[in-house]
This record gives structure tokens, C-alpha cells and sequence, in this order.
């Protein structure tokens, strides 16, 4: 088995993950995997080599691959048939449920899984064009984040599903899009698509509630973006188009990506989590819809809608990313996932 890293990128156009394993600054080509059309979103059950992605056609399906660590190649293991695609897809309760996010759907599910087979789906929630789904560490709780209503909806977890909770209302407009956690799980950091904010909110571990607070540009102020909407076109109009966030350099960072001048923004944070100034902009892949970090924080491979290629930054002290290899990954790629 390898000792390198092993990096999974998701090519939505080829419907295809493609393996790299990382050495000496080097993304390095392990196997490429056809998987289906429509190829996005999944998450890695790194117990039991399990990765669960979705697929459009032939019909809308989360299909689980078992993976060979050794090689990064995936075979098709189960599939079980959706109502809709799926925008987002994380693994809760040891990797024995199943939660999904349906955009166009505008509805989010659990589906328990016992070895990667999924059962019937056992809960479900609706707001208008879900984008993602978060669980927390301690299986406690889940966050949808639903873009078309402007809110994040809160959810307690069961044992095989999930319990509805009270709704945190964002910003009118603002287009909520991803949301991460902190390390220790009492902050959560949401990116908006149309305002191309970082929201701070603190989290009650005990109730789960989520309380605003404090937010930053993530994106580049000086490139004369305008607010976006629901249904623009923000390359024709030069408008935001905020995309994806992750934690970096043992949680001193936040990266946060902008899809219409193609930037990583780099944000510091103190002690306390609380979100700082722009500490470093870097010019990356043509439309990064989505990008990894690693375990230890210290690398970040981002790809490019695009551009059809990945490049892999290291995180220096000061929050910039150097740039020190890059690799063509198929076409659309749209997901990236530390392994």
C-alpha cells in the first residue's frame, strides 16, 4: 500500500475519478475510473475503502465504488436510483448513513448503508436548491444549506436518519453555497454564491444552533465583481460567483475559491476562529468550482471547470499558496478529496 497521499478528482463532463498520488511536490497519475455521466460530488469512507459518488445517467443514482487504496482504482460495488442529481453527498454515524443534497430537487435525504449498500431512504427534508450537507464530528448533528431560501437547516441526527430542527436565516439574496466546520466544531464558516461572502457563525455544540457573526469578502474587492442572482450568468456579466471553502495550515487559513476571475482568497483566522483580513490572493485553475486541502493542511490541489487540470499548491507560513506541479485530470472536474 502506498505512502503517499492519494488524491481523488471528480471529472463531471468525462464521468470520470482520476487517482494522483502526491511525492515530492509531484501529482503523479495513479488510475483513472469511468464511473458515469454527470460524475461530481462523493465522499470517502476511508474504514472500509468505500467511496460513494452520484451519477445522472442513465438515471439519477448514488453509485459505491470500492477503491484499492494501493492504486486509487474504483470498481462499482452498488447503486441505488434517486429521485433527482445530487449536489452534495457526506457520510455520518461511523459511515453507516448516507446524507445527500438534491439542488435541483430541492430536497436532502439519509440513506443508511451497511457495507456500502444503501437501504431505503429514511428521512428527508425540503428548501428550495440544496447545495450541501455537513455532519458534525461527533454525530450529533447535520447542516443543510439550502441556496434558493437563503437559510441553513439544522438537523439532529438518529441513529438512522435525522430530526428536523429550527432554521438559521442568512443574509436575503445572498445565495448560501458550502459550509465547513472548525476544528473543534464551535464555529461554522459559510460561502455564498451571489454576495462571495464568508460567513462566521458560532455553533452550540449542545443544541446545535448556529449564531451569525462576523464575515469577510471571499473574493477579490479590486476585480470590480457585481452581485449575482438566481439564474444570471455571472461569466457574461462579470458578476460573483463564490463556490467553495476549506481550512488550511492547521486551521491558521481559510480558502475560499471565486469561479468568474478564478481566485483562491486566503483569509487568516485568530485564536478564537474568528475570521480576520485577506491575507493573500492567488490567481488558480479556470473556474475552481471545487478544491481539497490536506489532512495536515499543508497542501491543496485545486482543479479547474474549465480548464480540465489540477494544480497543487504548497501553504506557505504567511497563508500564500505556491504553486509546484500541475496536471491535466479529464474534462469538468468539479470535486477534489484528500484520501
Amino acid at each position: 500500500m502506498t505512502t503517499n497521499p492519494l488524491v481523488l478528482v471528480a471529472n463531471a463532463k468525462a464521468g470520470t475519478l482520476a487517482a494522483f498520488t502526491i511525492a515530492d511536490d509531484a501529482l503523479r497519475p495513479a488510475s483513472v475510473s469511468n464511473v458515469g455521466p454527470g460524475c461530481s460530488t462523493f465522499a470517502v469512507d476511508d474504514v472500509r475503502n468505500l467511496v460513494y459518488t452520484t451519477v445522472r445517467e442513465p438515471e439519477p443514482a448514488i453509485v459505491t465504488l470500492a477503491l484499492d487504496p494501493a492504486t486509487g482504482g474504483l470498481s462499482e460495488a452498488s447503486r441505488r436510483g434517486i429521485d433527482d442529481p445530487l449536489a452534495y453527498l457526506a457520510l455520518a454515524n461511523n459511515g453507516t448513513l448516507v446524507l445527500g443534497a438534491s439542488y435541483h430537487g430541492s430536497w436532502g435525504a439519509a440513506w443508511p448503508s451497511k457495507d456500502g449498500v444503501l437501504g431505503e431512504p429514511t428521512s428527508r427534508v425540503e428548501h428550495e436548491n440544496l447545495h450541501a450537507v455537513v455532519p458534525t464530528a461527533d454525530g450529533n448533528h447535520a447542516y443543510f444549506v439550502s441556496l434558493g431560501d437563503d437559510l441553513i437547516a439544522p438537523v439532529a441526527l438518529l441513529e438512522d436518519g435525522f430530526r428536523a430542527l429550527d432554521v438559521v436565516e442568512c443574509p436575503e439574496g445572498s445565495g448560501p453555497r458550502h459550509l465547513i466546520l472548525s476544528d473543534d466544531e464551535t464555529s461554522a464558516y459559510l460561502i455564498t454564491e451571489f454576495t462571495g461572502e464568508v460567513i462566521r457563525f458560532d455553533r452550540d455544540a449542545t443544541s446545535g444552533r448556529l449564531t451569525r457573526a462576523e464575515s469577510v469578502p471571499g473574493y477579490d474587492p479590486a476585480r470590480n465583481l457585481h452581485t449575482s442572482r438566481y439564474g444570471a450568468k455571472p461569466l457574461d456579466e462579470h458578476l460573483i460567483w463564490g463556490a467553495d471553502l476549506h481550512l488550511a495550515g492547521e486551521g491558521r487559513w481559510l480558502l475560499a475559491s471565486e469561479r468568474t476571475e478564478s481566485t483562491i482568497v486566503t483569509i487568516s483566522l485568530d485564536e478564537q476562529d474568528r475570521l480576520g483580513e485577506t491575507v493573500a490572493i492567488t490567481d488558480t485553475e479556470k473556474q475552481p468550482r471545487g478544491f481539497g486541502v490536506s489532512a495536515n493542511g499543508s497542501r491543496v490541489v485545486v482543479v479547474g471547470e474549465r480548464s480540465g487540470h489540477a494544480t497543487l499548491y504548497r501553504v506557505l507560513s504567511d497563508g500564500s499558496l505556491k504553486a509546484v506541479d500541475r496536471v491535466p485530470t479529464g474534462d469538468g472536474p468539479n470535486w477534489v478529496r484528500f484520501v
